[in-house]
């Protein structure tokens, strides 16, 4: 059952606001991917979802699903995302895996970054991007600006 959000609860300063094809399968595949943990759902006449808010790594993402005669479009309808939603994790190539096996692709696989991290991207099904990481070494700036090739 859904817990539901009471009226007490203190927003974040800032938190994505997704706007999907299919608001209930993606919250059952960000459930299955990352371990998402549903907070409320407020359906529509109609059963699309106006609102919705789940937890992910332990940050609010607040989705509803798409209203184009409002303008409301996912990325799949745009194109594109120009958004990466960024996970850290404890295990980059684990959470990979996982979403990889609820149903993402692999937009760059998990790898070992100059920056200090593993790192890669993933694409949900309903086309927004996903990074996961795992720091690996501390960097300096200076190392870093190297490691452009800039």
């Amino acid at each position: 059952m859904t817990e539901q959000m009471g009226n007490d609860l203190q927003p974040p300063p800032l938190a994505p606001h997704l706007c999907v094809d299919g608001a209930a399968d993606a919250i059952d595949f960000y459930t299955r991917a990352f371990g998402a943990t549903e907070m409320m759902r407020m359906p529509g006449p109609d059963g699309r979802l106006i609102h919705a808010a789940i937890l992910v790594n332990g940050a609010l993402v607040m989705l509803h699903d798409e209203y184009p005669d409002m303008g409301a479009l996912g990325p799949k309808k745009r194109g594109g995302t120009a958004v990466t939603l960024h996970l850290n994790v404890p295990d980059a190539d684990a959470a990979a895996e996982r979403a990889v096996a609820a149903g993402a692709t692999v937009v760059m696989p998990v790898g070992d970054q100059f920056w200090g991290d593993r790192y890669g991207v993933l694409e949900d099904p309903f086309g927004h991007h996903w990074s996961v990481a795992h720091k690996l070494r501390d960097v300096s700036v200076e190392e870093m600006q190297a490691g452009t090739g800039l």
